[in-house]
């Protein structure tokens, strides 16, 4: 399985699952990240925390937490 949080620099990935439960999972959905949506990682912080990605149109910070709840192809 991997999770976003292993994509590299300059990858377009493509979302297969969201894993989590609840409010976690509610909040990444309310995002925008969504099963199917291309989602394009631009940076990468340099103690690895945040992530910054592109989907649908807009960047998005994300914790590495919440990255690795992001099950991508």
């Amino acid at each position: 399985m991997n999770t976003l949080k292993q994509a590299k620099i300059g990858d377009t990935v493509t979302v297969v699952k969201l894993h989590g439960a609840g409010a976690v999972k509610r909040r990444i959905m309310d995002m925008g990240i969504t099963k199917g949506v291309a989602v394009h990682v631009r940076k990468v912080a340099p103690l690895g925390d945040p992530i910054e990605v592109t989907v649908r149109g807009y960047e998005l910070s994300l914790r590495k937490a919440d990255a690795e709840m992001i099950e991508v192809k």
